[in-house]
C-alpha cells in the first residue's frame, strides 16, 4: 500500500482568493477572561464591529493597539476560546521561536474595512 501524499506546500490563487483581508481599527483591547496568553481586541470594520482573540499578551499591552489600524482575516468563521467568541483572526509576523511578535498595520490612515490585496 502506498502512503498518502504529503499536503502541498503552495496553494492557487483561486485558493487565495478565498480569504479575505481587511483593515480594521482597534476600539478597545483588554486581557482575556479566561486566559493568560490571549487579549480580547475590538475592532471597526467599517460596516460593523466585531470582536476577535489573539494571543499577543506577551508582547503588547492593551493600550499600545487601541487606534491602530491592523489587518485581519475578516471571512474565518467564529471560534470560541476559552470561552470568548473570537470573529476573525488578525495578522502578525513573528520569529522562529516567538518571542518576537509584530502585529501587521498599515503605514498610514485608512478607512475601516479597506480590502487588502
Amino acid at each position: 500500500m502506498s502512503s498518502p501524499e504529503p499536503a502541498p506546500t503552495t496553494i492557487t490563487f483561486d485558493d487565495f482568493a478565498k480569504i479575505k483581508l481587511r483593515v480594521g481599527k482597534v476600539i478597545e483591547a483588554g486581557p482575556h477572561p479566561n486566559a493568560d496568553k490571549l487579549l480580547v481586541i475590538k475592532v471597526d470594520l467599517g460596516d460593523e464591529k466585531r470582536q476577535i482573540c489573539a494571543g499577543i499578551k506577551a508582547n503588547y499591552a492593551p493600550e499600545q493597539l487601541v487606534g491602530k489600524n491592523i489587518v485581519l482575516v475578516a471571512n474565518l468563521a467564529p471560534r470560541m476560546m476559552r470561552g470568548v467568541e473570537s470573529q476573525g483572526m488578525l495578522l502578525a509576523a513573528s520569529n522562529s521561536d516567538r518571542s518576537k511578535v509584530i502585529v501587521l498595520t498599515t503605514d498610514a490612515d485608512i478607512e475601516a474595512g479597506s480590502a487588502v490585496s
